[in-house]
């Protein structure tokens, strides 16, 4: 039997993590191998950096970016409109009770990595980390 969580405890749980990455393999597996009867879809190259679970398992959201970070709007609306296929082909690799709802955002993380990189390389703030 699973302990319960402290309520003083942030975070996802490691069930979370585990299934979270499960799913973010298969989900970049069916969108790399074009499994999706949607040619518009088929045509993006698209990376899924992280896929964050709800805690009963039954929600993925996936942050997704497009390659060279370009027409993320069209990206979003085309796995928008594929959602309940992408949900099947997802739920087949995936022995889980339940197959999640998948839920779709653009991942943001390459972009605060770079504002990060500019900020780091700024000769006061360089000077103050040397001290």
């Amino acid at each position: 039997m699973a302990r319960p969580r402290s309520s003083g405890q942030s975070g996802p749980s490691q069930r979370q993590l585990r299934v979270g990455e499960l799913i973010r393999r298969r989900l970049s597996d069916v969108l790399m191998k074009g499994d999706v009867h949607d040619p518009d879809l088929n045509r993006l190259s698209l990376t899924v950096g992280e896929v964050r679970t709800s805690p009963d398992l039954k929600v993925a959201t996936a942050f997704v970016l497009p390659l060279g970070g370009r027409d993320r709007e069209e990206a979003l609306e085309l796995l928008d409109r594929n959602r309940g296929e992408l949900r099947r082909q997802v739920a087949k690799g995936l022995e889980l009770k339940f197959a999640p709802e998948l839920r779709f955002r653009i991942d943001e993380s390459f972009d605060r990595m770079d504002e990060t990189r500019r900020l780091l390389a700024q000769p006061d703030v360089r000077r103050d980390i040397e001290e």
